[in-house]
């Protein structure tokens, strides 16, 4: 019996370890190696480590049911490529692992991904957000972090919201930094911004060689505003150089992409310090429960980043999809059956994972709330959220404004709070530095060129966008201040300055908000009203005696056909030589006794009256011109007359006109006199060109003519044809953006009559003279000729008579 009793014992006991046995296989836990690739010696690598740990102990103590646990297979890259290679084909080769969180940085990712195609093990990574890797064309890549081009947007509504239209943005020569370019582009196309030079800054660079690519930026553009994409291992040594040459002060700007702004708390204090007004864009992180409770058990000497969260998620989210997709360790088979027995690593021949494509549509299919705010892939990337825009103030970062993430939001209606800027400055950057000529000090000019102002500033209200700017004084002449556009001194010129086709090709005009031309003036004859023989000047004398002679002919030629059968034309020879000569003239006033009674004699009579009466009706007309206008006779009728005579001639100094007259007019340079003043016009035209010290005429721009016959218009006059200008406008840098604003901002000013009127009567009040239009201005009268009775054998009726 006691026998019996053992036997049922052991039997018993037997079946209960069977039995304990048997629930431990079916509830143990199964460890699925994880590889995780990571530059441990970086700040980013350092805090990642952290959060990857802390979220495995999180999430399996929040989740004890799994049967499944993640067993982290830590590799150091050392921040080298072929490291990071090397260690992921190992982890591949010797861990088996089923999957691999990293690699860390962008240039890393670009193999290690081409080696997860190869093996069919899903790469993870939350730091690599080139844009250059795309998940959609590397199936087994995850990016758990948002792509580099989801802030993009972000930064255009920021140069739009303070009216910048230009940047330069200032990049490291990684994939990472090289990757954003192509959306920047396509963002600054869009929003009319250019770019006028690109700065790309090699990682490994020292302070002096970082200044130096400073200082080439000062030399190649005027433009104040940057964009800075690059790491913390740049940034830490580039904002400490920006600050040494200068380019943290006031009247700077700079804003910094996700890469550094996710990562300014674990910066050093010296560096942050430098960085006193800069702009940022980062993804907004939830302020909830869990992430302050996450922060109050972070134990770490560094801040936690917006990275350090975002792999936090990762673990999560792998977690949840080796579950889901019941990984278990099997083992994983080789592209051929041949043994690798040499123990170095094949980049060729790599291990295919059997569970691979399985758990990466279970990741691809995840959705959860994590620390960093929702986990959801579209595309194999983390889905964008929220934006937000912060000002770095002291030691501290304010919040000035939110970027909601939807597609459809209109940028005009992004709010920011005014930020303080580099050098504690209240005010935006950057004021547009316009150059305006320095002729202030004459009266007449300077109504032009307040006119001018006034226009830019109407214009300037008139833009969709704010636009600051201050004028700076230029004393020398308008090719020269244009110059300092393409000297980079200038941003603008604005005044008086008239389009012609060479000032084009080192500038870009706005359309004219003003037409303007070029024309002569010259001194005014002596006046010969009171000249006795002044009714002598109607007819040359060529045609005087021409009518003489045909006085004398008409009148014998009558005689002839007369006096045979008349005797009304008979008589004595004195007589009839006086018949001969009174009766033609007795003609001109219809009062001639005699009668004539031959028919030829009639049809001559016929042709000759008609003749006196045109000759009559035209020597009346021309002597009543003569003697209303003959106060206006021109000394020079054209230039052609003052090139012959071989006569100087003055022009307005500091402009164009000096080219103008030699390229276009031929006129020799050195009969070529400037004058600064309408003084100096009436100064020269009043010593005239018989003694070489004056001139014969006058080469200015209309305007400036109108002006000056208005003080002296008694005197001189307006002659000779006008030459077309391009008109009045505004200069600026060649391919400006702001070209096409200001131009549409011209036209909708000029088109308005009140508005432009309002600023016309200002200045001039009896409105603006292009051209020759006011009582000084008149032609010649000169005497008639023969040519004035000729014919026009090309007038279709074959003769036309001109008067």
């Amino acid at each position: 019996m006691g026998n019996l009793l053992r036997l049922h014992s052991s039997f018993s006991f037997l079946c209960f370890l069977l039995l304990s046995t048997w629930v431990g296989l079916l509830f143990a836990v199964e460890l699925i190696p994880i590889g995780v690739v990571l530059d441990t010696n970086s700040s980013v690598g350092t805090v990642a480590q952290s959060c990857i740990s802390m979220a495995r102990s999180d999430f399996y103590e929040r989740h004890p049911n799994y049967r499944t646990k993640l067993d982290l297979r830590i590799r150091d890259s050392e921040n080298d490529v072929v490291t990071a290679a090397s260690a992921a084909l190992d982890l591949i080769e010797n861990e088996r692992v089923h999957a691999i969180i990293g690699p860390q940085t962008s240039e890393h990712a670009k193999f290690i991904i081409e080696l997860g195609a190869k093996a069919k093990i899903p790469i993870i990574s939350f730091s690599a957000t080139s844009p250059t890797l795309y998940p959609t064309r590397n199936q087994f890549f995850i990016r758990t972090a948002q792509d580099d081009c989801s802030q993009v947007k972000a930064i255009a509504s920021i140069i739009g919201a303070f009216g910048w239209r230009e940047i330069v943005p200032i990049y490291e020569n990684t994939e990472y930094g090289k990757g954003l370019i192509p959306c920047l582009n396509d963002a600054f196309e869009a929003i009319d911004t250019r770019v006028p030079y690109r700065s790309v800054i090699d990682p490994r660079s020292y302070e002096t060689q970082i200044l130096e690519e400073l200082h080439k930026i000062t030399n190649h553009t005027l433009t104040k505003i940057f964009l800075v994409h690059m790491t913390k291992e740049l940034g830490s040594k580039f904002f400490p150089a920006a600050e040494k040459a200068g380019m943290m002060t006031e009247g700077y700007a700079w804003i910094v992409t996700e890469g550094l702004s996710s990562l300014l708390d674990p910066m050093e204090p010296e560096v942050i310090n430098s960085m006193q007004g800069v702009l940022g864009v980062r993804p907004r992180v939830p302020n909830t429960t869990r992430v302050e409770d996450f922060r109050k058990r972070w134990n770490s000497s560094t801040e936690v980043t917006l990275f350090g969260l975002w792999a936090y998620d990762t673990v999560w989210a792998l977690a949840m999809a080796v579950e889901k997709a019941g990984i278990t360790n099997s083992t994983s088979q080789k592209k051929n059956d041949t043994n690798n027995s040499t123990g170095i690593l094949d980049f060729a021949d790599v291990r295919i994972s059997e569970t691979g494509p399985r758990l990466l549509n279970e990741i691809l299919t995840t959705k959860f709330r994590g620390l960093s705010g929702d986990f959801s892939l579209v595309n194999g990337t983390l889905e964008p959220s929220r934006l937000e825009i912060f000002n770095v103030r002291e030691q501290n970062e304010y919040i000035i404004g939110y970027r909601p993430k939807e597609e459809n939001f209109p940028d005009a209606k992004l709010k920011l709070q005014d930020p303080k800027w580099p050098g504690n400055a209240k005010e935006k950057p950057t004021k547009l530095r316009i150059g305006i000529p320095g002729r202030e000090n004459i009266k007449e000019y300077s109504k032009v060129v307040n006119f001018s102002f006034d226009i830019f500033d109407a214009v300037v209200k008139n833009l969709t966008f704010p636009l600051f700017y201050e004028f700076h004084s230029f004393g020398g002449t308008y090719d020269e201040l244009l110059m300092q556009i393409q000297n980079k001194t200038l941003d603008a010129v604005v005044g008086d300055i008239i389009i012609v086709a060479n000032r084009s090709n080192n500038v870009d005009f706005t359309l004219p908000f003003s037409e303007s031309s070029v024309a002569m003036v010259v001194s005014v004859k002596h006046d010969e009203r009171n000249n006795i023989w002044i009714f002598l000047k109607p007819l040359s004398w060529g045609l005087w005696l021409t009518i003489g002679a045909a006085f004398m002919l008409t009148g014998f030629i009558i005689w002839i056909l007369e006096h045979r059968t008349n005797t009304e034309f008979r008589g004595g020879k004195n007589q009839q030589l006086g018949m001969i000569f009174w009766f033609s003239f007795s003609t001109l006033v219809f009062a001639h006794k005699e009668r004539v009674v031959n028919n030829w004699s009639r049809f001559v009579l016929i042709v000759w009256v008609l003749a006196v009466l045109i000759i009559t009706q035209s020597y009346a007309g021309s002597l009543a011109s003569i003697l209303t206008v003959q106060r206006l006779q021109p000394a020079f009728l054209d230039v052609n007359e003052i090139k012959r005579n071989n006569y100087s001639v003055g022009y307005q100094n500091g402009s164009f006109l000096k080219g103008f007259l030699i390229a276009e007019l031929g006129f020799n340079e050195s009969k070529l006199k400037p004058c600064d003043s309408p003084e100096d016009y009436h100064h020269a035209l009043l010593l005239g060109c018989k003694n070489g010290a004056g001139v014969a005429a006058i080469f200015g721009e209309t305007f400036f003519l109108n002006l000056f016959l208005q003080k002296y218009g008694s005197r001189y006059k307006m002659v000779g044809p006008t030459y077309n200008t391009g008109g009045f406008g505004f200069a600026f840098p060649k391919k400006s953006p702001l070209v096409s604003y200001i131009s549409r901002a011209i036209l909708e000013v000029t088109e308005d009559k009140d508005k432009f009127g309002n600023i016309t009567k200002k200045y001039f009040p009896d409105g603006i003279v292009h051209g020759d239009q006011s009582d000084s201005i008149s032609s010649d009268c000169p005497s008639l000729t023969l040519k004035s009775f000729g014919g026009d054998p090309t007038h279709p009726l074959g003769y036309k008579i001109r008067f």
